[in-house]
């Protein structure tokens, strides 16, 4: 994951989650006729954002926009402002001109599909990203029950009674309420949350000086606290929490540092620390345990063996950094997704080619999920589209979804019902989106403030 300040720099100023002047189209210069002082911008982007409302399933069947976007008081037609974004949306590359190279390979897919119905947009959560490459921060544990960060706060949002709840807010000091070998009694101060993972009771925030933070949803308190390094480089990139062999729970943190760890939340123990040569940005663990696919800092990634941590085979194909990854439930079947605008998806059993080179539209793909029983996968880009594909049928088909504004994160819900999209709409005063689709239940849905 990109650390040089230079990057750094990249990613506050020119990047900063909206990548060209849409505030153009959106504030005082629109919606006024002349140039507007500060004042005014400010005062005019409140008065647009006061008109952006919560949108109902129903709603968006009568044909209000689902983000709630007045574009019949704008002087710019969505269809427009979309094909602005798509010209001038500048992709993050690590090796110039990755985003280029891949076209020949990319497999020609039919959009159309419909496989989540649009549920409902809520503005009443605020769903943040802190690093630019680091989208995995909503995880969704039923179809009506998801989690997600807001600035220091960890949030629960329930679809169905339309309330959230903070879980546990890091601004402050926060300290294990339970004592454990190995753990940090005294506990972190004012965490920077790089990276989130939540599967049953089990939270978990990975934070920028490599801090480590366990909570079980059904206790009070914290229940473990670590760092995993204090390299200067340690960034916590990612989280995934899994069963391990023996039926305990395990996660593993993907650090910059180039190591990958493996905890076991039954003893609280750190119990592998395997190291490899370029900054690990995320590890996911095949359904059996097995085999670890690894990828970072390096246009290759790799399986490894779970319990040794070495290499069994290399990923080639891919031409910058990777920031994804994902198993399929059939144990054979996996994808990666990176800055050069593809994923890939690969077959274990045969790695000399890529089962398939889906290509997104306007930048790195930094989020893969599948849904539980295998039938449909789908992947983030930065901003506005989340591509949703149709695995048993060869990713022949797929829907996609198309919004505004930089995404924090997807999941499916564990039943699969459910698909919740976190989106920072920064047009509307920094304003978050969320979204929320279904199979028939519920939906998608989008997440944001008022």
């Amino acid at each position: 994951m990109s650390n040089q300040e230079e990057e750094m720099d990249y990613a506050n100023a020119d990047y900063e989650m909206g990548e060209f002047e849409e505030d153009m189209y959106f504030a005082g210069r629109i919606m006024g006729d002349t140039e507007s002082e500060d004042d005014d911008d400010d005062d005019e982007h409140d008065y647009l954002d006061n008109k952006i409302t919560d949108t109902s399933a129903a709603e968006a069947r009568k044909g209000k926009d689902i983000q709630g976007i007045p574009w019949d008081r704008l002087s710019i037609s969505r269809k427009k402002y979309r094909q602005t974004r798509l010209d001038q949306y500048k992709n993050y590359e690590n090796i110039p001109q990755s985003g280029e190279g891949t076209e020949k390979e990319c497999k020609l897919t039919r959009k159309g599909g419909v496989y989540y119905e649009f549920w409902q947009n809520t503005r009443s959560v605020k769903s943040t990203i802190l690093h630019f490459q680091l989208r995995n921060l909503v995880w969704s544990t039923s179809k009506h029950d998801v989690y997600l960060m807001s600035h220091y706060s960890i949030i629960h949002w329930s679809s169905l009674s339309s309330k959230k709840t903070e879980v546990l807010n890091v601004s402050g000091h926060v300290a294990p309420s339970e004592k454990h070998p190995g753990s940090l009694l005294e506990g972190f101060s004012q965490t920077q949350v790089s990276t989130l993972a939540v599967r049953d009771n089990l939270l978990i925030a990975g934070g920028f000086q490599g801090e480590l933070i366990c909570k079980y949803l059904d206790r009070p308190g914290v229940s473990f606290c670590t760092r995993t390094t204090y390299d200067d480089n340690a960034i916590t990139n990612a989280i995934e929490i899994y069963d391990g062999p023996s039926g305990a729970i395990h996660f593993t943190a993907s650090n910059n540092d180039c190591g990958v760890r493996d905890f076991d939340m039954e003893r609280f123990q750190l119990v592998n620390h395997f190291s490899y040569p370029w900054p690990v940005n995320h590890t996911s663990l095949s359904p059996d345990s097995k085999i670890i696919a690894i990828v970072g800092d390096n246009p290759d990634g790799m399986l490894v063996d779970s319990q040794t941590g070495k290499t069994i085979a290399p990923l080639h194909g891919h031409l910058d950094f990777s920031f994804a990854s994902a198993w399929h439930p059939n144990g054979y079947i996996f994808a990666t997704g990176n800055q050069d605008k593809t994923c890939r998806v690969w077959d274990a059993r045969n790695l000399s080619k890529s089962v398939a080179v889906l290509k997104g539209n306007l930048g790195a793909i930094r989020s893969i999920r599948f849904t539980s029983d295998g039938q449909f996968m789908a992947m983030a880009e930065p901003a506005d589209f989340v591509h949703v594909y149709d695995v048993k049928n060869g990713y022949d088909k797929e829907q996609e979804i198309d919004f505004f504004g930089e995404i924090s994160g997807v999941s499916f819900s564990p039943d699969t019902d459910s698909l919740f999209i976190g989106v920072w709409d920064r047009t509307y005063g920094k304003r978050i989106s969320g979204l929320q689709f279904g199979t028939g239940g519920p939906g998608m849905e989008f997440l944001s403030e008022h």
